[in-house]
């Protein structure tokens, strides 16, 4: 196994971070710095980070959890806000969230120990759909503002992509997009003259909130985890 995929597999960084980590200087095999991402791993080499051992990959787990309004997906915060991973007990493993969900949203987050999984569901490349359920203000949503949310919208940091949207009641719309910008959906309906008043995200890929309460987590089994992997084939 390469280096970075076996830093990223048993859960030190993803492995863009573990890249840069060989990089630094950060990474010995077998007492030797490496700088070689690609380095071969073998199955009895010693691997350490700034000096200390790495386990080896840990097994791989992806949960999905339903992120009440108020917690912050980071693995840590420093302001001491409660955080996604809090959510899950994860018996020692290093979970980290597979992309973000802004603390005034609620619903589904991923959490993962698998770098190569997380990257392949955030990487812009693969355009993983992720799908909202928006009330806004300025009810009724009219004609005029949905065909502007399907063509793309102007924001600062450039034009959007087109989303994919149909109004649920007159103060409730779904959209699907696959960017990833911040606070996204929220910055969207706000330039068609309906702000935001409560966002959850329901769909993420192929997967579903479904019936999953705030604050609960469940395990995604191995056909899941394959239909996402499946993603970008």
């Amino acid at each position: 196994m390469r280096l970075a995929k076996y830093l990223a597999h048993a859960g030190v960084a993803s492995r863009r971070a573990a890249e840069a980590m060989i990089a630094q200087g950060r990474v010995e095999v077998d007492g030797e710095s490496v700088l070689d991402p690609a380095r071969d791993v073998r199955e009895h080499d010693s691997v350490s980070v700034d000096g200390r051992p790495v386990a080896g990959p840990e097994p791989r787990v992806l949960y999905a959890v339903h992120k009440p309004v108020g917690v912050v997906s980071t693995a840590r915060d420093t302001h001491g806000r409660p955080t996604v991973v809090e959510l899950v007990p994860a018996a020692g493993l290093r979970l980290y969230p597979v992309g973000r969900l802004d603390a005034d949203s609620s619903g589904l987050i991923l959490l993962s120990n698998d770098g190569e999984l997380a990257n392949l569901l955030t990487h812009p490349s693969f355009e993983v759909a992720k799908t909202y359920r928006a009330r806004v203000a300025g009810a009724p949503v009219g004609r005029d503002a949905l065909r502007a949310l399907r063509a793309g919208v102007e924001l600062e940091d450039g034009p959007t992509a087109p989303a994919r949207v149909r109004r649920l009641s007159e103060d409730w719309i779904e959209l699907s997009i696959h960017e990833g910008r911040n606070r996204q959906v929220r910055r969207m309906c706000a330039a068609v003259g309906h702000p935001v008043l409560e966002l959850v995200r329901t769909g993420f890929g192929p997967l579903s909130l479904d019936d999953l309460p705030p604050g609960a987590h469940r395990r995604l089994g191995e056909a899941e985890l394959e239909r996402l992997r499946a993603l970008s084939r």
